[in-house]
């Protein structure tokens, strides 16, 4: 557990976009669930045949805590506690995807019709911002709740010091700060992050 505990915050800290897929016939529970809610987003194929899962278990609330010392699913639900209690009653039942998005445990759960379109559109969005900038604020919303030490170092200093206002997306040439107010568009080296 103290590996996979370790495995985990260093997702935490990636300074990527994780973006995770339940597809058709798959199920995540328990310690593989922790890669769904590590993600900033999750997309949950809302499938006619073998539709996937997901189940929480007492893994999920106590035993892999983030940076901030809390559970993924506490930071997620933090604005609202009771949230995560109707969570926790949820234990062990393998849910479809209307349920996860229901208990919102995933960002959106398209239909078999839609999920090509869905993914496209989730990545050309995500492709069309600043690397650097949206590589921070992801990092910044990763650890909400209370802070510690390794929170300041790994979601504020690093993500902001390090991939924002230091590369030159920020402040190089045809970059953000250099383009604001100017009615030009910044240009973007999207090689970076």
């Amino acid at each position: 557990m103290g590996l996979a505990k370790r495995v985990m915050k260093r997702l935490d800290v990636t300074s990527r976009t994780l973006i995770a897929l339940v597809d058709s016939g798959s199920c995540f529970g328990g310690l593989l669930a922790e890669l769904l809610f590590v993600a900033d987003r999750t997309y949950m194929r809302d499938a006619e045949e073998a539709p996937p899962r997901i189940a929480v278990t007492e893994t999920n609330f106590d035993l892999l805590p983030t940076l901030n010392g809390l559970s993924r699913l506490a930071t997620r639900f933090l604005g609202d506690p009771s949230w995560l209690n109707e969570v926790k009653i949820l234990g062990g039942r393998m849910l479809d995807p209307k349920q996860a998005l229901t208990a919102g445990l995933i960002t959106y759960a398209p239909d078999d019709i839609d999920w090509d379109e869905e993914i496209r559109l989730l990545i050309e969005e995500r492709a069309s911002f600043s690397p650097d900038a949206l590589s921070g604020m992801e990092a910044n919303l990763r650890f909400g709740g209370p802070e510690t030490m390794e929170s300041k170092i790994f979601g504020r200093l690093s993500a902001w010091q390090n991939w924002i206002f230091s590369r030159p997306n920020a402040m190089g040439p045809g970059s953000a700060l250099s383009s604001y107010g100017s009615g030009r568009r910044p240009k973007f080296d999207l090689e970076r992050t």
